[in-house]
């Protein structure tokens, strides 16, 4: 099972941090296709099937964050159905902060 996947239930029995506990604990993840600034005109504006070009080229990685911080890229999968993300690299901790 990849790490991405993993169960939220599981744990391990020893841990590098020390808290065990710690393994379960929730963390919000996104996969953030691109971005884009418009004003709030655009936003006023907007309608249903509204298209908005965004900065990111197509075909190109995807950011992963966890708790609004970038920890990976990856790219888009379908799998059994249900769209997925592979990641293709893991970023280096921000500095100051352990991931």
């Amino acid at each position: 099972m990849s790490p991405m996947s993993s169960s939220p239930n599981s744990s391990s029995s020893s841990s590098a941090t020390g808290f065990p506990s710690l393994h379960d604990v929730p963390c919000h993840v996104e996969v953030v296709l691109g971005t884009r600034t418009i004003c709030v005109r655009e936003c006023l504006e907007m309608q249903t099937g509204a298209i908005f070009k965004i900065d990111q080229p197509a075909g190109a990685d995807m950011t992963l964050t966890i708790n609004g911080v970038p920890v990976a890229m990856g790219e888009v999968l379908v799998v059994d159905d249900h769209t997925s993300v592979r990641v293709t690299e893991v970023l280096p901790a921000p500095r100051g902060e352990v991931l």
